[in-house]
């Protein structure tokens, strides 16, 4: 892919709560066409961009944070600055209601060298409900951050993380079926040309979905061939050696060859460097003996 043809243009990041925290937010916002959209922790405490002083200088530094803002405490929420709600129906004919409500401006406690004051980012807080009013699910809280983040609607915020759950799936489906993680060398370049090969495996399971044919187990629930349902990567893999001896390929077959001369005498193999082992420590609640 030519990277000029996507360089400058809009990008959309869509990550987990694992991705919400200032070590990655700080270096993803120096990048100016890209927006990041991570979910957070509703025990998460941000605040408000302070006001404007209208007052003569003082000494000291100025106020860099304003009011604070407990997710887990609604008292001390102020106002949306922006709400949207709209319907929303599932495959299976299910018809929810989602409210967004958006509070612009709002900061996150940094250090010295992550100085997150400088980096404002929308607050979003999702809740779906049924037909009778009762949430279906808990109350979802997102970041959007990136200069460029009002451009993205609320609705387009919602409908761009939804789409993550959908690569989570593909994620399972590689570690397991295509052994994604199964590789293991030293090498990097050697790594990231593996996840390269099983792309591209993937891509060929989606492209020769049309041309698959069903195989159930024998404990499974048979259909009917070529019918409605969505074919899954699996239900591919399945018929895909039949897919591939009609298909055929355009290398030649493999040709036995004779035993290798080996290692010339004298030859000597560079070895490995050993780095440190790193071990996460964990803490252990030793009970305080108790005074006499």
């Amino acid at each position: 892919m030519n990277r000029n043809r996507v360089y400058g243009k809009l990008s959309v990041l869509t990550a987990d709560s694992g991705y919400s925290q200032r070590s990655f937010l700080f270096d993803a916002s120096k990048h100016k066409n890209l927006v990041v959209i991570a979910r957070v922790r509703s025990n998460r405490i941000f605040y408000s961009t302070p006001p404007i002083q209208q007052e003569e200088k003082k000494r000291g530094c100025p106020k860099k944070f304003g009011e604070r803002f407990d997710l887990a405490l609604e008292e001390t929420w102020r106002p949306p600055d922006e709400t949207t709600l709209f319907k929303s129906t599932t495959k299976k004919g299910r018809e929810f209601t989602v409210t967004l409500n958006a509070w612009q401006h709002m900061l996150m406690r940094g250090t010295q060298e992550e100085q997150m004051y400088k980096c404002p980012f929308t607050l979003v807080r999702v809740n779906v409900t049924d037909d009778t009013g009762c949430n279906v699910w808990k109350p979802m809280w997102l970041i959007v951050l990136g200069e460029q983040r009002t451009r993205i609607s609320l609705t387009e915020v919602y409908s761009c993380y939804r789409q993550r759950f959908d690569i989570e799936h593909m994620f399972r489906f590689k570690k397991q079926r295509l052994l994604m993680t199964s590789f293991q060398t030293s090498e990097v370049e050697r790594e990231e040309n593996w996840v390269r090969l099983v792309m591209l495996a993937y891509v060929e399971l989606w492209a020769a979905k049309d041309l698959s044919n069903h195989l159930p187990r024998p404990w499974e629930r048979p259909h009917e061939q070529n019918n409605a349902k969505i074919v899954s990567p699996s239900t591919v893999q399945r018929d895909f050696q039949r897919i591939i001896s009609e298909i055929g390929k355009p290398g030649n077959s493999p040709k036995p060859r004779g035993n290798a001369t080996g290692r010339v005498r004298g030859q000597t193999q560079t070895k490995r460097v050993k780095h440190p082992v790193i071990k996460k420590s964990q803490k252990l609640n030793i009970s305080q003996p108790l005074s006499a």
